[in-house]
């Protein structure tokens, strides 16, 4: 597999030439994070402004951008895009369900929504996180399922009891 030279500069954008591109893609990525051109916790391109830049398929970055994933350089944001990760750096992929989700099951273990308590409405929880109907039913499922609410068909959704 070729290797960045060093002499190289990050900001250079040759033409990728030879068998297998993504390899020589994800090696001037991960030189370019490297050098600091794209900083911990910060965004990568988009697909399609890489594409441009250095003259190649879409699949060709796709697999690049795989590659330094893979090696835990950088992680998928889902709605975010493509950031580099460090170790000072935390960065949670999560979908925007899980953290309504997170903040519900919070307030249930902390007892600030009490055993037998009635949830919110989805139209106030929706209002509450500025998120989709679809999304807040997927949060509440997820709790459904985890043991900690239960649905009373025409009645609404309440916490059900801890089981130890």
């Amino acid at each position: 597999m070729p290797t960045v030279p060093d002499a190289m500069s990050t900001r250079e954008c040759r033409w990728l030439t030879g068998g297998l591109i993504y390899p020589q893609l994800a090696n001037r990525i991960r030189a370019q994070i490297a050098a600091g051109d794209y900083p911990a916790g910060g965004l990568l391109p988009s697909e399609s402004t890489l594409v441009q830049q250095f003259h190649v398929a879409r699949t060709t970055v796709r697999r690049s951008l795989a590659v330094l994933e893979d090696e835990g350089l950088i992680v998928t944001l889902p709605g975010k895009g493509r950031v580099v990760k460090s170790a000072d750096v935390q960065i949670q992929a999560s979908y925007r369900y899980q953290e309504i989700a997170a903040v519900l099951r919070g307030q249930i273990q902390s007892g600030i929504l009490a055993v037998e308590t009635l949830l919110p409405s989805e139209q106030a929880l929706r209002r509450q996180h500025d998120a989709s109907r679809n999304t807040v039913r997927h949060a509440l499922a997820e709790l459904e399922r985890e043991g900690l609410i239960t649905t009373e068909h025409g009645r609404g959704r309440f916490v059900r009891p801890l089981h130890d």
